[in-house]
């Protein structure tokens, strides 16, 4: 098996711990913990209650509302992280040579 480098170029974080890296790596630092009430199904009827679930995401800081609404909860927060990563990384994907964008983005 061939090992190849890997760049990381730009990151983007939607965790229970926070919606951003900065928010994330604040509250993994202090100790804060991502784990509380269910809220996105009733779980009354579980033995469990709690769980580390993601909190206060807005899918129209991303995308357009019509959009998000069409697709599921967990790509919702893919095309997030993948937003924030690419504007950190400050590649501007208007001027890269579409012919590369594999070479760049390691696909």
């Amino acid at each position: 098996m061939e090992l190849k480098r890997v760049v990381v170029t730009g990151l983007g974080a939607v965790t229970p711990l926070g919606n951003s890296v900065e928010e994330t790596w604040k509250n993994l630092i202090n100790g804060v913990s991502g784990a509380g009430p269910i809220t996105h199904f009733d779980s009354s009827l579980f033995k469990t209650q709690f769980a580390c679930e993601v909190k206060n995401f807005n899918a129209a800081d991303f995308m357009d509302k019509k959009e998000a609404r069409k697709i599921d909860l967990f790509t919702q927060y893919a095309i997030a992280v993948a937003k924030m990563a690419v504007e950190d990384s400050g590649v501007n994907l208007d001027t890269v040579n579409k012919d590369n964008i594999g070479v760049i983005f390691g696909v």
